[in-house]
């Protein structure tokens, strides 16, 4: 087990490295001639010697590293550490050599040429019968190609983080512009909408004919629903999307207050039902009309009902709004129920602009139904 010392460490030697390590299986030993043949680095360190140095090195060590034999023997595997080596790691092989322990771990050596590299290092000990450490064995592989990758990839990580992170703040501060934008334009469009309705009201005290008066109340009500699709749109977390469901709801909610003389229900039943907001005003004020409609005094009475629901479809989105009397209805009169004049041209050319098929028909039992259809647009 001296053998290196004073002299070189032939092939001989080898053997009577091998040997003291197996001797019961003799010169011979297979295993002994695979360690020193094979192309992976190992080396054997004594720890009963003077600092734990290396007694057995093979002829892949001695490439990896460029250190000749007899520069290896008897030299603590230190040697190959640097300036760039990881303390905590040289920390936990000490502690593994102290305890006697199995390590695997990354670490930085240098080649006698000075160059780096990273081996990927197994230290283990080896024991006699009676439990004593004998030995250290330790197999090497430069693993430099594989930790500089690592090492892209965690510095291309960084970069994209660092980006992504600016991104977002550069975002952030573009979102809170728009949302005093948005706050700006909002407030504007109302004080917009309310100095029309002002102004309507003011003709309306002077309207000298109920005729024009009336004109001048349908006028109200169509700047109120233009003012509710305002609302809707600039309060909801998506300005860019209009849900004609709740607005339905919420119009024909503001249009049967105003009746006073009866009670008029709503049931409703939403799913979701999204159009563009460049459609929100068009098919706002189709909704209106038709509900404008079917709310005039000569066309409800005590206790009638409006169903109102909505849905989506691969194709369109639908809005249903059901107007029913308390009781039976009539099944044979009035088979379609639909409005006529500026009402219908109003209805007309805002489908005809925003894709949409508004259907009336009565049903069996008597009830109006209307279909108010949006064809999606298809990429």
């Amino acid at each position: 087990m001296q053998a290196y010392k004073g002299r070189d460490v032939d092939e001989r030697d080898d053997w009577h490295l091998t040997e003291a390590l197996h001797h019961e299986h003799g010169r011979g030993d297979p295993f002994a001639a695979a360690v020193r043949a094979t192309r992976m680095p190992m080396i054997i360190t004594n720890p009963s010697l003077p600092d734990n140095p290396i007694v057995f090195a093979n002829d892949a060590f001695q490439r990896l590293t460029g250190y000749d034999r007899d520069e290896l023997m008897g030299r603590n595997c230190r040697f190959l550490q640097g300036s760039q080596t990881d303390q905590d790691t040289i920390r936990r092989l000490r502690e593994a050599v102290e305890t006697g322990t199995d390590i695997s771990v990354d670490i930085l050596n240098y080649r006698k040429d000075g160059t780096s590299f990273w081996n990927a290092l197994y230290l283990s000990p080896v024991r006699d019968d009676a439990g004593r450490i004998r030995f250290f064995f330790a197999s090497q592989l430069d693993v430099t190609d594989r930790i500089d990758v690592q090492s892209r990839m965690a510095r291309e990580k960084s970069r994209v983080e660092a980006e992504v992170t600016r991104r977002v703040a550069e975002l952030r501060d573009s979102l809170d512009a728009q949302r005093l934008l948005l706050h700006e334009v909002d407030h504007r469009v109302k004080n917009n909408m309310t100095m029309i309705g002002s102004i309507l009201r003011l003709q309306l005290r002077e309207a000298a004919d109920s005729d024009t008066a009336d004109m001048l109340r349908a006028m109200m009500t169509r700047i109120d629903a233009l003012a509710t699709v305002h609302r809707h749109l600039y309060q909801s977390d998506d300005v860019t999307r209009f849900d004609i469901g709740s607005y339905a709801v919420n119009l024909a909610s503001d249009l049967t207050q105003s009746r006073a003389d009866c009670d008029i229900r709503i049931r409703a039943d939403l799913g979701r039902a999204e159009v563009p907001a460049g459609q929100a005003a068009a098919i706002g004020l189709i909704v209106n009309e038709i509900l404008a409609h079917m709310i005039r005094p000569e066309n409800v009475a005590e206790g009638q009902v409006f169903d109102i629901s909505s849905r989506t479809t691969p194709a369109r989105v639908e809005l249903s709004i059901g107007f029913g009397p308390p009781g039976q209805g009539d099944a044979e009169a009035d088979p379609v129920y639909s409005p006529s004049g500026v009402n219908e041209q109003i209805i007309s050319r805002l489908a005809a602009q925003t894709r949409t098929r508004v259907v009336w028909s009565r049903t069996d039992q008597g009830s109006i139904q209307v279909s108010v259809v949006i064809d999606k647009e298809i990429p």
